[in-house]
């Protein structure tokens, strides 16, 4: 499965409900706190996740190793994660992605990927896979 998402800037906090904002804030602020290739690459993992469960409604992700097959690299605002892993109920699946955000890393320009096969669990540990 390949997928791409693109989205305005802006949009979520248009669409945020009265009395998020502070939820919002303090979420930014923690996100702040992380080192920039950090919080580039936590930004993309969340949002691939949000965006497999999207794409897959039989899927709910709860786990992403960007770097399990494959080191992911973080240059200026993308994130590339060819070797990455997903994991969903207590199965992971091979994945690779590509994301942009803005330049704070606080929020998705664009994310493409594509959602690989499952991993067999003899080889989890290699991988740093943890069952659910």
């Amino acid at each position: 499965m390949t997928c791409s998402f693109r989205f305005a800037v802006g949009l979520v906090g248009a669409l945020a409900l009265p009395g998020a904002a502070h939820a919002t804030k303090s979420v930014a602020d923690q996100m702040l706190a992380l080192d920039l290739d950090t919080r580039i690459e936590q930004r993309c993992n969340a949002r691939a996740m949000g965006e497999i469960s999207r794409a897959n409604r039989a899927m709910r992700p709860d786990e992403l190793v960007a770097y399990a097959f494959r080191d992911s690299e973080v240059k200026d605002d993308v994130v590339h994660a060819p070797g990455a892993a997903v994991r969903s109920g207590n199965a992971w699946y091979r994945l690779s992605y590509v994301c942009r955000t803005t330049p704070d890393g606080l929020d998705v320009l664009s994310l493409s990927f594509k959602l690989g096969a499952e991993i067999p669990r003899s080889e989890w540990a290699d991988h740093q896979l943890v069952p659910q």
